[in-house]
C-alpha cells in the first residue's frame, strides 16, 4: 500500500502543482486584463477630454466669429450712414449757395452736361426769377464750347434746382440730388477714403 500512497500523493502533489501554476497564470491574466481595461479607459477619458475642449474651441471660435460679423456690420452700417449724412451735407450746401455762387455752380453743370447737339434748358420757377441778368448767354456760350446749342426756356419745371437738358425730346435731370444720384457710387467711395483710410 505504500507504493499506492506514494503515487496518490505524488498525483496529489502534482495536481497541486498544476493547480497553483494554473491559478498563478489566471491571475496574471486577470491582471493584465484589469490593466489592458485600465488603459483602455484611461485613452476613452483622454479621447473624450480631448473631444470636449474641440468642442469648447470650436464653439468659442464661432461665438467670437458671429460676434465678429456683428462688429463688422455695425461698423458699416455706422459708417454708410456718416457717409449718406456728408453726402446730405454737401447737397444742402450746395443749395443753400447765395445767388452768385449758385449760378456759377449752373455755369459748370452746363459746360460738363451740354451735348453738342441743339437743345433747350429748364429751370424751376425759383431759379429763373433770381437769375442773373447776361446768364442765358453764359448757358448760350457754354453749349458752343461743347458743340451744341441751349435755348433757355421761360417755362418753369417743377424742380428745386438744377436744371433740366432736353434733346429731341429726351431729358436729362441735371438737378443737384438726381447728379448726386448718379454719382452716389463714386461719391461714397471717395468719402469713404477721406474719413476712414
Amino acid at each position: 500500500m505504500a507504493g499506492i500512497e506514494k503515487i496518490t500523493d505524488q498525483i496529489i502533489e502534482e495536481a497541486k502543482l498544476s493547480a497553483a501554476s494554473k491559478v498563478e497564470n489566471a491571475r496574471k491574466e486577470a491582471e493584465e486584463i484589469l490593466e489592458n481595461a485600465r488603459q483602455e479607459c484611461l485613452k476613452m477619458e483622454a479621447e473624450a477630454s480631448e473631444k470636449e475642449e474641440n468642442l469648447k474651441k470650436t464653439h468659442e471660435s464661432r461665438v467670437k466669429s458671429s460676434a465678429d460679423q456683428q462688429r463688422k456690420r455695425a461698423l458699416l452700417q455706422a459708417k454708410q450712414e456718416i457717409i449718406k449724412e456728408v453726402i446730405d451735407e454737401a447737397y444742402r450746401e450746395l443749395k443753400s449757395q447765395d445767388s452768385n455762387s449758385y449760378f456759377q455752380i449752373i455755369e459748370k453743370l452746363v459746360k460738363t452736361y451740354a451735348l453738342p447737339e441743339s437743345g433747350e434748358i429748364y429751370f424751376s420757377k425759383k431759379d429763373l426769377s433770381r437769375m442773373p441778368q447776361n446768364f442765358s448767354e453764359k448757358i448760350e456760350k457754354a453749349a458752343k464750347e461743347s458743340g451744341g446749342t441751349l435755348k433757355l426756356m421761360k417755362e418753369a419745371r417743377q424742380i428745386e434746382d438744377g436744371f433740366i437738358l432736353v434733346y429731341g425730346g429726351i431729358e436729362e435731370n441735371c438737378t443737384f440730388r438726381a447728379l448726386l444720384d448718379a454719382k452716389k457710387d463714386q461719391l461714397q467711395d471717395q468719402v469713404n477714403r477721406i474719413l476712414f483710410m
